[in-house]
Protein backbone atom coordinates (compact mmCIF):
# COMPACT_ATOMS: atom_id res chain seq x y z
CA UNK A 1 0.00 0.00 0.00
CA UNK A 2 3.15 2.41 -0.07
CA UNK A 3 3.00 2.52 -3.96
CA UNK A 4 -0.17 3.91 -4.70
CA UNK A 5 -1.32 6.61 -7.36
CA UNK A 6 -3.53 9.62 -5.08
CA UNK A 7 -5.92 11.20 -7.70
CA UNK A 8 -7.77 14.18 -6.20
CA UNK A 9 -10.52 15.54 -7.76
CA UNK A 10 -11.54 19.38 -8.03
CA UNK A 11 -15.11 20.61 -9.57
CA UNK A 12 -14.46 24.39 -10.34
CA UNK A 13 -16.70 26.48 -11.82
CA UNK A 14 -15.90 30.54 -12.03
CA UNK A 15 -13.09 30.00 -9.07
CA UNK A 16 -10.45 32.21 -10.33
CA UNK A 17 -9.61 33.70 -7.22
CA UNK A 18 -9.42 30.51 -5.21
CA UNK A 19 -7.15 28.41 -7.84
CA UNK A 20 -3.57 29.44 -6.42
CA UNK A 21 -4.18 29.52 -3.42
CA UNK A 22 -5.96 25.55 -3.36
CA UNK A 23 -2.38 24.53 -5.06
CA UNK A 24 -0.33 26.56 -2.61
CA UNK A 25 -2.19 24.37 -0.01
CA UNK A 26 -3.50 20.80 -1.74
CA UNK A 27 -0.02 20.24 -3.63
CA UNK A 28 2.17 20.33 0.23
CA UNK A 29 -0.47 18.17 1.51
CA UNK A 30 -0.46 15.44 -0.76
CA UNK A 31 3.46 16.06 -2.11
CA UNK A 32 4.56 12.69 -0.28
CA UNK A 33 2.54 10.08 -2.54
CA UNK A 34 2.57 9.72 -5.93
CA UNK A 35 -0.30 11.96 -7.09
CA UNK A 36 -2.46 13.43 -9.84
CA UNK A 37 -4.49 16.40 -9.03
CA UNK A 38 -7.90 16.57 -11.82
CA UNK A 39 -9.38 19.68 -12.41
CA UNK A 40 -13.23 19.94 -13.99
CA UNK A 41 -13.99 23.03 -15.49
CA UNK A 42 -17.51 23.00 -15.44
CA UNK A 43 -18.40 25.60 -18.19
CA UNK A 44 -16.28 28.71 -16.30
CA UNK A 45 -16.66 31.68 -17.87
CA UNK A 46 -13.62 33.16 -16.04
CA UNK A 47 -10.08 33.20 -16.11
CA UNK A 48 -10.30 29.83 -14.04
CA UNK A 49 -9.12 27.62 -16.83
CA UNK A 50 -5.99 29.64 -17.83
CA UNK A 51 -4.96 29.58 -14.38
CA UNK A 52 -5.42 25.93 -14.71
CA UNK A 53 -3.61 25.72 -17.86
CA UNK A 54 -1.11 27.60 -16.31
CA UNK A 55 -0.29 25.26 -13.25
CA UNK A 56 -0.47 22.28 -15.20
CA UNK A 57 2.44 23.48 -18.10
CA UNK A 58 4.31 23.79 -14.81
CA UNK A 59 3.89 20.56 -13.06
CA UNK A 60 2.49 17.81 -15.13
CA UNK A 61 0.48 16.25 -12.27
CA UNK A 62 -2.13 19.12 -12.90
CA UNK A 63 -4.25 17.92 -14.91
CA UNK A 64 -7.65 19.33 -16.74
CA UNK A 65 -10.93 18.29 -18.09
CA UNK A 66 -13.20 21.44 -19.59
CA UNK A 67 -16.58 21.17 -20.48
CA UNK A 68 -18.41 22.68 -23.43
CA UNK A 69 -20.82 24.51 -20.63
CA UNK A 70 -21.85 24.40 -17.08
CA UNK A 71 -23.22 20.94 -16.51
CA UNK A 72 -23.37 20.92 -12.83
CA UNK A 73 -21.03 20.17 -9.93
CA UNK A 74 -22.22 15.95 -10.21
CA UNK A 75 -21.40 15.75 -13.48
CA UNK A 76 -18.13 17.27 -13.22
CA UNK A 77 -17.41 15.13 -10.34
CA UNK A 78 -18.39 12.05 -12.68
CA UNK A 79 -16.25 12.77 -15.11
CA UNK A 80 -13.53 13.30 -12.89
CA UNK A 81 -13.84 10.04 -11.81
CA UNK A 82 -14.00 8.53 -15.00
CA UNK A 83 -10.91 10.56 -15.74
CA UNK A 84 -9.13 9.40 -12.41
CA UNK A 85 -6.37 6.61 -12.55
CA UNK A 86 -5.40 6.67 -8.95
CA UNK A 87 -5.70 3.32 -6.71
CA UNK A 88 -7.44 5.95 -4.00
CA UNK A 89 -9.41 9.43 -5.58
CA UNK A 90 -9.97 12.11 -3.24
CA UNK A 91 -12.85 14.53 -4.18
CA UNK A 92 -12.82 18.74 -2.63
CA UNK A 93 -14.16 21.58 -3.68
CA UNK A 94 -12.40 24.75 -4.51
CA UNK A 95 -13.28 26.78 -1.84
CA UNK A 96 -11.17 25.80 0.64
CA UNK A 97 -14.16 25.44 2.98
CA UNK A 98 -12.47 21.88 3.67
CA UNK A 99 -9.37 21.48 4.44
CA UNK A 100 -6.64 19.66 1.58
CA UNK A 101 -4.67 18.28 4.90
CA UNK A 102 -7.49 16.75 5.97
CA UNK A 103 -6.51 14.38 2.85
CA UNK A 104 -3.47 12.41 4.33
CA UNK A 105 -5.52 11.28 7.32
CA UNK A 106 -7.97 9.91 4.65
CA UNK A 107 -5.11 8.07 2.95
CA UNK A 108 -4.49 6.68 6.63
CA UNK A 109 -7.89 5.24 7.28
CA UNK A 110 -7.74 3.73 3.34
CA UNK A 111 -4.96 2.32 3.91
CA UNK A 112 -6.34 0.26 6.95
CA UNK A 113 -8.56 -1.26 4.97
CA UNK A 114 -11.69 1.76 4.54
CA UNK A 115 -12.96 1.71 1.20
CA UNK A 116 -14.81 4.93 2.14
CA UNK A 117 -13.91 7.82 3.93
CA UNK A 118 -15.60 10.67 4.28
CA UNK A 119 -14.74 14.05 5.62
CA UNK A 120 -17.51 15.21 8.32
CA UNK A 121 -18.03 18.54 9.39
CA UNK A 122 -18.25 18.94 13.44
CA UNK A 123 -18.49 22.84 12.68
CA UNK A 124 -19.26 25.32 10.03
CA UNK A 125 -17.58 28.23 10.06
CA UNK A 126 -19.30 31.40 8.31
CA UNK A 127 -22.36 29.82 7.43
CA UNK A 128 -26.00 31.67 9.04
CA UNK A 129 -28.76 29.69 10.96
CA UNK A 130 -30.74 29.53 7.73
CA UNK A 131 -28.02 27.34 6.02
CA UNK A 132 -27.14 25.41 8.83
CA UNK A 133 -30.98 24.75 9.79
CA UNK A 134 -31.86 23.76 6.21
CA UNK A 135 -28.57 21.16 6.02
CA UNK A 136 -29.52 19.73 9.20
CA UNK A 137 -33.50 19.09 7.88
CA UNK A 138 -32.21 17.79 4.80
CA UNK A 139 -30.81 14.77 5.96
CA UNK A 140 -32.83 14.31 8.21
CA UNK A 141 -35.49 14.14 5.65
CA UNK A 142 -33.24 12.41 3.47
CA UNK A 143 -32.57 9.11 5.43
CA UNK A 144 -36.34 9.73 6.52
CA UNK A 145 -37.50 9.15 3.38
CA UNK A 146 -34.87 7.11 1.43
CA UNK A 147 -33.94 3.32 2.11
CA UNK A 148 -30.35 3.89 2.15
CA UNK A 149 -29.01 6.22 4.97
CA UNK A 150 -27.21 9.27 3.79
CA UNK A 151 -24.46 10.30 6.77
CA UNK A 152 -25.19 13.10 8.39
CA UNK A 153 -22.46 16.19 7.76
CA UNK A 154 -21.01 14.96 4.77
CA UNK A 155 -20.75 16.75 1.77
CA UNK A 156 -18.74 15.70 -1.37
CA UNK A 157 -15.34 16.09 0.70
CA UNK A 158 -14.28 12.01 0.97
CA UNK A 159 -11.91 9.62 -0.65
CA UNK A 160 -12.69 6.47 -2.24
CA UNK A 161 -11.00 3.23 -3.16
CA UNK A 162 -10.80 2.19 -7.19
CA UNK A 163 -13.61 -0.40 -6.50
CA UNK A 164 -15.83 1.80 -5.40
CA UNK A 165 -14.77 4.44 -9.00
CA UNK A 166 -15.15 1.31 -11.09
CA UNK A 167 -18.50 0.91 -9.50
CA UNK A 168 -19.52 4.40 -9.66
CA UNK A 169 -18.15 4.31 -13.75
CA UNK A 170 -20.08 1.11 -13.84
CA UNK A 171 -23.53 2.55 -13.46
CA UNK A 172 -26.14 3.34 -16.06
CA UNK A 173 -28.24 5.90 -14.34
CA UNK A 174 -27.66 9.51 -14.17
CA UNK A 175 -25.47 10.36 -11.20
CA UNK A 176 -27.56 13.33 -9.96
CA UNK A 177 -26.50 12.70 -6.54
CA UNK A 178 -23.14 10.91 -6.10
CA UNK A 179 -23.62 11.46 -1.85
CA UNK A 180 -26.58 9.22 -2.34
CA UNK A 181 -24.47 6.32 -4.98
CA UNK A 182 -21.87 6.57 -2.59
CA UNK A 183 -23.17 5.43 0.52
CA UNK A 184 -25.61 3.04 -1.08
CA UNK A 185 -22.61 0.32 -2.72
CA UNK A 186 -22.14 -0.45 1.05
CA UNK A 187 -18.64 -0.46 1.07
CA UNK A 188 -16.42 -0.11 4.38
CA UNK A 189 -16.63 3.32 5.71
CA UNK A 190 -14.41 5.11 7.81
CA UNK A 191 -15.00 8.91 8.99
CA UNK A 192 -12.49 11.84 9.57
CA UNK A 193 -13.52 15.19 11.13
CA UNK A 194 -12.35 18.25 10.57
CA UNK A 195 -14.48 22.40 10.91
CA UNK A 196 -15.10 23.58 8.11
CA UNK A 197 -14.04 27.10 7.13
CA UNK A 198 -15.51 29.94 5.88
CA UNK A 199 -15.56 29.92 2.06
CA UNK A 200 -11.94 31.65 1.03
CA UNK A 201 -13.50 34.30 -1.74
CA UNK A 202 -16.38 34.67 -4.05
CA UNK A 203 -20.24 33.26 -3.48
CA UNK A 204 -21.25 30.01 -3.25
CA UNK A 205 -22.76 28.63 -6.59
CA UNK A 206 -25.71 26.75 -4.54
CA UNK A 207 -28.65 29.05 -3.89
CA UNK A 208 -31.53 28.16 -1.73
CA UNK A 209 -33.36 27.18 -5.25
CA UNK A 210 -30.88 25.17 -6.31
CA UNK A 211 -30.22 23.28 -3.24
CA UNK A 212 -33.51 22.95 -3.34
CA UNK A 213 -33.82 21.10 -6.81
CA UNK A 214 -30.50 19.44 -5.44
CA UNK A 215 -32.53 17.76 -2.22
CA UNK A 216 -35.72 17.10 -4.89
CA UNK A 217 -33.18 14.79 -7.00
CA UNK A 218 -31.60 12.73 -4.10
CA UNK A 219 -34.83 12.14 -2.74
CA UNK A 220 -36.05 11.18 -5.86
CA UNK A 221 -33.12 9.32 -7.03
CA UNK A 222 -33.21 7.15 -4.10
CA UNK A 223 -36.78 6.61 -2.93
CA UNK A 224 -40.32 6.10 -3.79
CA UNK A 225 -42.12 6.94 -0.41
CA UNK A 226 -43.04 9.86 -1.37
CA UNK A 227 -45.59 7.93 -4.24
CA UNK A 228 -46.69 6.16 -0.96
CA UNK A 229 -47.09 9.40 1.31
CA UNK A 230 -49.07 10.79 -1.74
CA UNK A 231 -51.15 7.54 -1.48
CA UNK A 232 -51.66 8.15 2.35
CA UNK A 233 -52.83 11.34 1.82
CA UNK A 234 -55.17 10.47 -0.53
CA UNK A 235 -56.76 7.98 1.85
CA UNK A 236 -57.03 10.46 4.69
CA UNK A 237 -58.21 13.13 2.82
CA UNK A 238 -61.03 10.90 1.31
CA UNK A 239 -61.64 9.68 4.61
CA UNK A 240 -62.04 12.84 6.10
CA UNK A 241 -64.54 13.62 3.12
CA UNK A 242 -66.50 10.21 3.81
CA UNK A 243 -66.66 10.98 7.50
CA UNK A 244 -67.93 15.18 7.18
CA UNK A 245 -70.46 13.86 4.76
CA UNK A 246 -71.92 11.39 7.56
CA UNK A 247 -71.99 14.09 9.80
CA UNK A 248 -73.84 16.28 7.44
CA UNK A 249 -76.43 13.50 7.52
CA UNK A 250 -76.42 12.91 11.21
CA UNK A 251 -77.13 16.90 11.06
CA UNK A 252 -79.94 16.72 8.63
CA UNK A 253 -81.57 14.04 10.29
CA UNK A 254 -81.74 15.00 14.04
CA UNK A 255 -81.77 19.02 13.91
CA UNK A 256 -82.96 19.71 10.99
CA UNK A 257 -84.06 23.53 12.14
CA UNK A 258 -80.12 24.12 12.47
CA UNK A 259 -78.92 22.94 9.11
CA UNK A 260 -77.91 25.57 7.04
CA UNK A 261 -76.23 25.27 3.81
CA UNK A 262 -73.03 26.84 3.68
CA UNK A 263 -70.57 27.63 1.33
CA UNK A 264 -67.04 28.33 3.73
CA UNK A 265 -66.91 24.18 4.19
CA UNK A 266 -67.35 23.39 0.41
CA UNK A 267 -64.76 26.04 -0.43
CA UNK A 268 -62.37 24.98 2.48
CA UNK A 269 -62.99 21.36 1.07
CA UNK A 270 -62.14 22.08 -2.39
CA UNK A 271 -59.25 24.05 -1.62
CA UNK A 272 -57.97 20.99 0.83
CA UNK A 273 -58.56 18.39 -2.01
CA UNK A 274 -56.75 20.18 -4.69
CA UNK A 275 -53.90 21.27 -2.74
CA UNK A 276 -53.48 17.34 -2.04
CA UNK A 277 -54.26 16.50 -5.98
CA UNK A 278 -51.61 19.27 -7.42
CA UNK A 279 -49.02 17.55 -4.85
CA UNK A 280 -49.69 14.15 -6.21
CA UNK A 281 -49.07 15.75 -9.38
CA UNK A 282 -46.37 16.83 -8.89
CA UNK A 283 -44.28 14.14 -7.14
CA UNK A 284 -45.40 11.92 -10.03
CA UNK A 285 -44.38 14.59 -12.60
CA UNK A 286 -40.71 14.57 -10.85
CA UNK A 287 -40.38 11.03 -10.88
CA UNK A 288 -41.93 10.74 -14.79
CA UNK A 289 -39.13 13.66 -15.92
CA UNK A 290 -36.46 11.32 -14.22
CA UNK A 291 -37.47 8.57 -16.51
CA UNK A 292 -37.87 10.84 -19.21
CA UNK A 293 -34.41 12.39 -18.98
CA UNK A 294 -33.33 8.45 -18.91
CA UNK A 295 -34.84 7.36 -21.93
CA UNK A 296 -33.19 10.49 -24.00
CA UNK A 297 -29.99 8.96 -22.99
CA UNK A 298 -27.90 12.02 -23.62
CA UNK A 299 -24.43 12.39 -22.35
CA UNK A 300 -23.51 13.38 -19.16
CA UNK A 301 -21.27 15.82 -20.40
CA UNK A 302 -19.72 17.21 -23.68
CA UNK A 303 -15.74 17.47 -23.10
CA UNK A 304 -14.32 20.59 -24.66
CA UNK A 305 -10.88 20.27 -23.84
CA UNK A 306 -8.32 17.81 -21.93
CA UNK A 307 -4.89 19.18 -20.91
CA UNK A 308 -2.06 16.16 -19.24
CA UNK A 309 -4.68 13.98 -19.52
Amino acid sequence: MDNFLLSVIVPVYNEENNVKPLLNRILPAIKKYNYEVIFVDDGSTDKTPGLIKQAAAKNQNVKMISFNRNFGHQMALSAGYEAARGDAVATIDADLQDPPEIIAKMVDKWQKGAKIVYGKRQERQGENFFKTGTATLFYKLMNFLSDTPIPNEVGDFRLIDKKVVIYLNALKERPSFLRGLVAWSGFPTEYVYFKRDKRLTGETHYGFFKMLNFALDGIMSFSTKPLRLATYFGFVSASLGFLGIIYEVFKKVLYPESFVTGWIGIFVAVIFLGGIQLMTIGIIGEYIGKIYKEIQNRPKFLIKEKINL
